[in-house]
């Protein structure tokens, strides 16, 4: 078995493509890195590294090897965290995951709220999608997940944790943009920047639940993952678009928000998720003490 050393120092010099520039990456000097990578190398049996006077590549076998000598150290420091938690609660680490827009939502709130009520406890943040959080809550690689309500999983427990209403985001110079508020009916045959129904399918349900309801018919110009990817496009002028309240706290330059009168009141829900027979005791502390169990405003 290979030292967590040598994988280390291959990823650096992978990364860097520079053996001096690794070295110093990893405050060492360039001769026992070279020793490292050859032993490496040796273990295995192919060569990783192309070296010659002026130029470091990596081999068709290095290409190859990368990921699993990243997936390697990431479950080697995950095992690290994992025998250093403490069975009280109020030391210990919870990996968080989150979507983009929790984190201008939900995300303060609870750093600000675990830092007084647990301070000794580390808190690992991970921005993932709501599909990526439930796998990796249900593969044991996320103890907490702010996650968009859908489908239940087995063995995954959640409660309501904050909703919001959707608003209105349109570039400055839009012939709407005067408007003191909009209604649902603006967006008809108007150009809309849209969710992707695979990833953020969530918002994109919401979004055709809402415009169906009043018979409305955008054109969808554009299919995105992220609000922050939305704001940038709406304002380059692609088109409008509907975002959670919390994304006007981005306040993008030339984008501009309006409230949005016949929606739901705060259809944009948030939840909290949990492998149900996650032992960190970490985690129960947080879901304990720092959690609401009555929804966040």
């Amino acid at each position: 078995m290979f030292a967590l050393s040598r994988l280390t120092g291959f990823i650096a010099v992978a990364e860097e493509l520079h053996f001096g520039r690794a070295a110093e990456r990893l405050h060492m000097t360039q001769p026992p890195l070279s020793r490292q990578i050859q032993q490496l190398e040796h273990e295995l049996g192919v060569q990783l590294i192309d070296r010659t006077s002026r130029t470091v590549t990596l081999t068709a076998a290095g290409h190859a090897f990368l990921p699993e000598a990243r997936r390697i150290v990431r479950l080697a420091e995950s095992a690290s965290l994992m025998v250093k938690r403490i069975p009280a609660g109020d030391l210990g680490t919870v990996i968080v995951g989150f979507t983009g827009a929790s984190a201008h939502a939900v995300l303060p709130r609870l750093l600000d709220t675990a830092r007084r009520v647990l301070p000794d406890v580390k808190i690992v943040l991970r921005e993932m999608v709501t599909a990526a959080q439930m796998e990796a809550l249900t593969g044991g690689e996320l103890d907490l997940g702010l996650v968009r309500p859908g489908p239940g999983r087995p063995g995954v427990s959640s409660r309501p944790l904050h909703h919001e209403r959707l608003i209105a985001a349109l570039p400055d110079d839009h012939d709407l943009a005067d408007a003191d508020e909009l209604t649902i009916e603006d967006f008809d045959g108007r150009a809309v920047v849209m969710y992707s129904p695979v990833d953020a399918r969530y918002f994109h349900e919401l979004l055709i639940s809402t415009f169906t309801a009043v018979g409305a018919t955008p054109r969808n110009v554009q299919y995105v993952t992220q609000i922050h990817t939305m704001l940038v496009l709406v304002r380059s002028g692609l088109g409008m678009a509907l975002v959670p309240e919390s994304a006007a706290t981005m306040r993008p330059e030339g984008v501009v928000f309006r409230p949005v009168t016949a929606v739901r009141e705060r259809p944009v829900r948030l939840h909290a998720a949990w492998r149900s027979d996650n032992t960190n005791p970490a985690l129960a502390r947080m879901l304990a003490d720092v959690l609401p169990t009555q929804e966040w405003d």
